[in-house]
């Protein structure tokens, strides 16, 4: 199972587009307190839209909680890491992996980096940014995942109109 773990998110924008990407692929959304926000903000549900209501996630009160409670593969995204995101294997869908994304000011805190070195990594990208955007960070590796995975369980047509939509139009 994939999930998504958001170290004191800070924006209810980016959340929210994160709570739509997991509901589109089926991910577990974890979030570790902190939040810069309340979970009722009207930012949340307008990113979200309609989709929040079925968005699987936990909010746990600090970072102890979330390791105590989840076991699997845990992978940091950080500008400091030095391996690229499509480096590691993602492909076994029995495994629960765990994606880390930490608050969009500061990052992960390197007390926690550290211990995870090996699996820290980075998406390449110019000098000319620090970081991409949070939510686009998430969805670009859940995706990367999923492709890994061979978008298990995901639909490849259309399921609210018919699938010759384009042809019958």
């Amino acid at each position: 199972m994939l999930n998504v773990v958001l170290f004191e998110p800070e924006i209810p924008g980016n959340t929210g587009n994160i709570m739509r990407t997991c509901v589109a692929t089926g991910t577990k959304l974890h979030l570790i307190k902190p939040l810069g926000f309340s979970l009722d903000e009207k930012y949340i549900k307008r990113s979200g839209v309609n989709y929040i209501e079925h968005c699987d996630y936990t909010v746990y009160e600090n970072i102890e909680e979330f390791f105590s409670k989840n076991e699997g593969t845990y992978y940091f995204l950080t500008r400091y890491g030095h391996k690229p995101h499509t480096s590691f294997d993602y492909s076994n869908t029995n495994e629960n992996i765990y994606f880390f994304f930490g608050k969009e000011s500061t990052g992960i805190p390197p007390d926690i980096l550290k211990q995870y070195i090996e699996n820290c990594m980075r998406m390449p990208m110019t000098d000319k940014v620090r970081s991409l955007n949070l939510s686009n960070t998430v969805a670009i590796m859940i995706y990367e995942a999923l492709r890994q995975q061979n978008y298990l369980d995901l639909l490849f047509d259309e399921p609210h109109k018919s699938k010759n939509f384009i042809e019958e139009s």
